[in-house]
């Protein structure tokens, strides 16, 4: 993770410290990257969520992992939302920042997050097919 930061506190690079790649003073931001290498495989996501759900597989179906990223997003979104803070959609290849560039030339803000940039990478689907007796029979991208 990086953290580019000119308004945010010195206290958030110290804390997370042992996280960080590197810092530097430009246009705010806070840029995560993450890899789940675990999940990339039908065993190793089996595997993860077992850990998480008490070694039971009854509940990985389309419906329960629909809903954890429902789960997942709707904070994400109603954070900013609730404090007026815009929320934008970005594709894939857009410079972010350029868009916050062009919002901070256009607007006064102070310290604080200012506007949240939401660009989504690829990632792995799973669909679950299950047996007439509710036995995983397949799981795959």
């Amino acid at each position: 993770m990086w953290i580019y930061r000119r308004r945010v506190s010195d206290d958030l690079c110290d804390r997370y410290q042992n996280l960080l790649d590197g810092s530097y003073d430009c246009v705010d931001r806070i840029v995560l990257n993450a890899y789940f290498s675990i999940g990339h495989s039908p065993g190793g996501f089996r595997v993860w969520w077992r850990g998480w759900h008490g070694e039971s597989d009854e509940d990985l179906d389309k419906t329960h992992l629909m809903s954890m990223a429902g789960r997942f997003l709707r904070p994400v979104r109603a954070w900013p939302t609730s404090r007026g803070v815009p929320v934008i959609d970005c594709k894939a290849g857009e410079r972010k920042d350029l868009i916050a560039e062009e919002y901070l030339a256009e607007r006064a803000v102070g310290p604080g997050v200012f506007m949240v940039l939401v660009a989504r990478a690829p990632a792995t689907v799973w669909e679950v097919t299950r047996s007439a007796r509710g036995v995983i029979v397949n799981l795959e991208k």
